[in-house]
């Protein structure tokens, strides 16, 4: 299943580029056995969604984990823009003045 290592320029180890998507899918899909305790009615509804929890599980916590970096990105965006707004609407008055000239 792996494939062989290239040999680069002074003999160290270079990784074919199907190695590395080797090494990705591998990683992706082991999975690590492990015991959560949730509420009953929370379990019957998730089993009525998908009977697979793990699956349904897992896709929900990558959602959520994706929503967060959004919004820590969104809030990071907000605080750059803030810093900077006395400028930024400097610029664009002076752009919508420059429109406004025959």
């Amino acid at each position: 299943m792996y494939r062989a290592v290239n040999r680069g320029a002074g003999g160290s180890a270079c990784p074919t580029p199907g190695f590395i998507s080797v090494i990705r899918e591998y990683t992706y899909l082991v999975r690590i056995k492990t015991s959560i305790t949730l509420p009953k009615d929370l379990l019957g509804r998730l089993d009525r969604v998908d009977r697979n929890r793990s699956a349904l599980i897992e896709r929900a916590a990558r959602a959520y984990l994706a929503e967060m970096e959004k919004q820590a990105r969104d809030r990071r965006d907000v605080e750059i823009i803030g810093r900077h707004a006395a400028r930024l609407n400097r610029e664009a008055l002076d752009t919508l003045e420059y429109q406004r000239q025959p």
